[in-house]
């Protein structure tokens, strides 16, 4: 069994929220940025997780990574049409990192620069690896990761789903431990809060997705916050 929690807020600078995000049966979570002009964004990113959960309903559980990429990959066509089809919506695109728990087994796919954590044993580690620019700097060794926090490029993409015609899925699975602690997050929790920080909230809250968001708020709030707090018996 898996106890979860899910948030998400505007925050303190942004009008609305290009944000999305949904938990869906059995024990599959989904996390979703969007971007673009107008509400652009907001399409993109309810787009995709729409798409995802059409998807894999007519898809027999276990998901595996190979099925959650096909479901990113029809988002990216679906996206693209949409924006093809009406002028306004150009130059959307949207992350998409998606979490499916099956038994002993965790299997995700990820674009963009929203991120999976694991919290285990006390020991919290990124899952995936962030698509942008600065991240790309940042394993060149280029910069470093204090240095890459405060980058005035920090938000530029090189991987969105609907962005271009083709993209890069990263992609796999690993095995589940009881106690472990997952975290599904958009950038807006982790450019305003420390992982130090995140990690003890995982630790010590009773609704961790409340409290964090609540931490990101707290550090400023100046882009969309979403998360989703998935832990394992």
């Amino acid at each position: 069994m898996t106890k979860v929690f899910q948030a998400t807020h505007v925050g303190k600078v942004r009008a609305n929220n290009e944000d999305a995000l949904i938990v869906i049966e059995p024990e599959t979570f989904v996390v979703a940025d969007g971007m673009g002009g107008a509400s652009a964004g907001e399409v993109a990113s309810q787009m995709l997780v729409d798409t995802v959960k059409n998807f894999l309903s007519k898809s027999p559980a276990p998901w595996d990574e190979k099925i959650l990429s096909q479901a990113i990959l029809l988002a990216n066509d679906k996206i693209l049409n949409r924006a093809r089809l009406n002028p306004e919506l150009r130059g959307m695109g949207t992350t998409a990192t998606i979490l499916s728990l099956d038994g002993g087994k965790a299997y995700f796919a990820h674009v963009g620069d929203s991120r999976l954590y694991l919290l285990r044993n006390k020991y919290f580690a990124q899952i995936t690896e962030d698509h942008s620019y600065v991240e790309t700097l940042v394993r060149q060794g280029e910069i470093t990761h204090e240095e890459a926090r405060i980058h005035p490029m920090k938000n530029v993409l090189i991987q969105a789903v609907g962005a271009v015609p083709e993209i890069e899925i990263d992609a796999a699975n690993f095995s589940v431990q009881s106690g472990d602690i997952f975290l599904l997050c958009t950038d807006g929790l982790t450019n305003m809060v420390e992982d130090e920080l995140i990690a003890k909230i995982l630790l010590s809250a009773s609704n961790p997705a409340d409290a964090l968001v609540d931490a990101a708020l707290e550090a400023g709030g100046k882009d969309n916050v979403s998360v989703i707090v998935a832990g394992v018996d």
